[in-house]
């Protein structure tokens, strides 16, 4: 869902050709697997397309080609942390609900995945809410880095 709705923050300011953004498990148990069709339908009714989106396991590489690697949870900043090699590694690491100041002291994107469909609309609101605030905080730089 994050990477769905981030791209298209970056898509409607135009900027698609100078953002790059992916999606990556801790885990490889779902690697090239479409999103939960729960997912998908909770996309697809707030008007977004997830159907290209295919699961794929975080890399080492990641941390070389991404300036910032968000996780939606402290569990998946935990093991992003001991993959890190490096302090430079490690600084780019953020968890999506803190750039939204309106996460009124939630840290933790929850995973809905155990949940019925409005658990999972409820969890793309979040999303979408610290997804806008995050690309906020960045579009600035990204439109005056040449």
């Amino acid at each position: 869902m994050a990477d769905v709705v981030f791209r298209w923050f970056v898509d409607q300011a135009g900027l698609s050709d100078r953002v790059a953004s992916a999606s990556a498990g801790t885990g490889d148990w779902h690697v090239g697997e479409p999103a939960d069709v729960r997912t998908l339908q909770s996309l697809e009714r707030r008007g977004y397309d997830g159907s290209r989106h295919r699961a794929r396991r975080f890399t080492l590489a990641d941390f070389d080609d991404f300036d910032l690697v968000v996780a939606l949870d402290r569990s998946h900043e935990r093991v992003l942390s001991n993959w890190a090699r490096t302090t430079a590694d490690t600084d780019k690491l953020g968890l999506l609900l803190s750039y939204d100041p309106q996460a009124g002291g939630e840290i933790d994107v929850p995973d809905p995945y155990y949940g019925d469909a409005g658990m999972f609309d409820e969890v793309l609101a979040m999303i979408e809410s610290a997804s806008r605030a995050l690309f906020r905080q960045l579009e600035p730089a990204i439109r005056t880095t040449s």
